[in-house]
């Protein structure tokens, strides 16, 4: 993507809004200043608010992570920090054109700087979530509407579908992208994507029952419209469409709205592609699957005060054994929050490991007796899963800054590499900013 089509799709942006800003200059919001002291900018001279009313919300955000490996790996120490810029605009189609429950979405995305985990460690668990595809993209434009007071609800159009299925919210507490928010066995085994990858799909919701949804859906897999290649980042039309993915999903909410909640999603999917099999056997096969559950559950609860306690999260994965990299995914955790005289501070402690296809495995240990390695080599002895231990702080500043110190520990970073590398220390920080 040039320099020259970004600043295309920037300018485009901005002109939209300033077309919209006088349209609107008159109108008086119920809500002046409601943005006050929640963001950065603030509520702009009231602009913000009287835009609002009328059904025009901007967003944006800013996450910075400072990592440093001080022990293990490969051997060095040192530090690398990446970012991640997020701007978007939600129009409320209702106050705009009367299609009342509709809301267009448009978001664009920016990331820079180097990874922790390439330059020091190796590891198949990146330690900053906010690397990955480090430039500027288009990454939504999509639309969505409610029906029935909302019990219905389809959406449309370009998009992360990890932002709709697989999301396990409570996990933003930590850094490493093994916790935020996905399973990463979801998109290291199939075309499912997560933010900021986006492609075009749809989807549709029904509420059930009050405790009880259900969502499935229809989302294209292109691997050219993946995280690292920049010349698409703006071309959602690019071809390399492989095949289509189709998701499906439960949610079930036990105790909603009572002093111990639950939330627990029941999903899978079906990857149409046809790709080489995993391990010895390379020939071609049709269709990639999964299937997860990811829970969470309010266990205590202080008097007085809702917000504050303790939840637990647990995550199960299981995929393909035919075309899968990650063969089992597993983690448990749990967040508190209120600490002490800070009611919005949390801590936040997970584990989460990931087994490698035996057949990865196999493989390589055939190439190596066909290199003529010899049998008591120690490249025979692979490990078998990639495990993480993460602790972490949320400092809530402000309402618009959080302050994130982290600290991980890696156990067998090589396996996805196929080498032995030493388990790593992690050390950093991690920032948090609402525009």
């Amino acid at each position: 993507m040039t320099s020259t089509s970004t600043t295309s799709c920037l300018l485009a942006t901005a002109t939209v809004a300033a077309l919209l800003v006088p349209m609107l200059a008159s109108a008086q919001s119920p809500n002046a200043n409601a943005y006050d002291g929640q963001t950065l900018t603030g509520d702009w001279g009231g602009t913000r608010s009287e835009l609002a009313a009328r059904g025009i919300a901007f967003r944006g955000d800013y996450v910075g992570e400072a990592m440093g490996v001080v022990d293990g790996g490969y051997g060095e120490t040192g530090a690398r920090y990446a970012q991640q810029v997020r701007v978007g605009m939600d129009l409320d189609m209702g106050k705009l054109a009367g299609w009342d429950g509709g809301t267009l979405h448009v978001t664009l995305n920016d990331r820079r700087g180097r990874s922790t985990s390439v330059d020091f460690v190796g590891n198949r668990f990146p330690i900053q979530e906010a690397y990955g595809g480090q430039y500027t993209r288009l990454t939504e434009l999509s639309y969505d509407q409610k029906f029935a007071d909302g019990q219905s609800y389809f959406k449309l159009g370009y998009y992360a579908m990890g932002n709709q299925f697989g999301l396990h919210s409570l996990l933003t507490h930590f850094v490493n992208a093994a916790f935020c928010a996905h399973p990463l066995a979801m998109s290291g085994n199939s075309g499912w994507y997560n933010y900021p990858v986006a492609r075009w799909g749809g989807e549709i919701a029904q509420q059930v029952s009050p405790a009880l949804n259900v969502r499935t859906g229809w989302f294209q897999v292109n691997p050219n419209l993946g995280g690292n290649i920049e010349r698409n980042a703006f071309r959602p039309f690019a071809s390399g469409t492989t095949g289509s993915l189709f998701p499906v999903e439960l949610t079930w909410t036990p105790g909603k709205g009572g002093d111990h909640p639950g939330v627990y999603k029941f999903g899978g999917y079906y990857d149409t592609s046809r790709v080489a099999r995993r391990g010895l056997e390379s020939a071609a096969t049709t269709g990639r699957h999964g299937g997860y559950l990811l829970a969470e559950q309010r266990l205590t609860r202080e008097a007085g005060d809702p917000e504050r306690g303790l939840t637990a999260f647990a995550q199960y994965m299981v995929s393909d054994t035919d075309t899968a990299q990650i063969r089992r995914w597993y983690a448990l955790g749990g967040v508190y929050q209120g600490i002490g005289s800070r009611p919005q501070d949390s801590i936040a402690l997970g584990y989460v490991g990931a087994d490698i296809n035996r057949r990865l495995i196999d493989a390589r240990r055939a190439s190596l007796v066909d290199a003529g390695v010899p049998g008591d080599s120690p490249l025979y002895h692979l490990s078998q899963a990639e495990e993480l231990f993460e602790l972490s702080y949320s400092v809530q500043v402000t309402p618009w800054l959080m302050i994130r110190p982290d600290v991980q520990y890696i156990v067998n970073p090589g396996t996805f590499a196929y080498t032995r590398t030493d388990n790593a220390w992690a050390l950093g920080v991690q920032a948090k900013v609402t525009f």
